[in-house]
């Protein structure tokens, strides 16, 4: 199916290049002079690259057909990461440098989304904000300002700066998007 530039939207995956691309932002410019351009920013979904590109604006492109599966994260071993669809109970095994930190957010038993284009697994679509449990921290400081924070180690390895009221043992909110604290569980 055709897509013309009056179609684009956020979110929209196409084919550029032979590669699936996701727009991330785009907008339509009418310059004084010459033809309308379609200004926009995409994400390649197998290098995980961000570009700006112009395009024509009658330039018309190829949908991508993605493909999401709700799994289940089993476990990891040897930097290899193992996913169940609880469906038909196959299994998905994903090296560590296709999660990237996205490792950080997955815990035991966790339901994420595999995208699939043409059979393979580009990425892990994981929640915006996870529960993850404080494994190292110091003691609080006596007479510490409230709003001074102090380094904690979650259970997944995530090095992240948490309020001085946080103990070990602790489970906290976590913002996947920028790996802060977000408030207790």
């Amino acid at each position: 199916m055709a897509i013309e530039s009056g179609d684009f939207r956020t979110g929209l995956t196409l084919i550029v290049d032979g590669d699936p691309w996701v727009v991330l932002d785009f907008q339509h410019v009418k310059p004084g002079k010459g033809a309308a351009i379609l200004k926009t920013k995409m994400k390649n979904l197998k290098t995980g690259s961000t570009q700006e590109r112009n395009f024509n604006a009658s330039t018309k492109f190829e949908q991508a057909q993605i493909e999401k599966k709700t799994v289940q994260y089993s476990y990891e071993a040897d930097s290899t990461y193992y996913f169940m669809d609880m469906q038909s109970y196959e299994q998905y095994e994903l090296a560590g440098e296709l999660l990237g930190d996205n490792k950080y957010y997955i815990v035991d038993g966790m339901e994420v989304s595999l995208v699939f284009f043409e059979g393979a697994v580009l990425d892990v679509a994981i929640p915006e904000k996870v529960e993850l449990t404080v494994t190292e921290t110091a003691p609080a400081i006596k007479g510490a300002p409230t709003t001074q924070t102090k380094d904690a180690v979650t259970e997944t390895g995530l090095t992240l700066r948490v309020p001085q009221f946080i103990e070990e043992g602790e489970k906290i909110v976590v913002s996947t998007a920028d790996g802060k604290y977000s408030g207790r569980a």
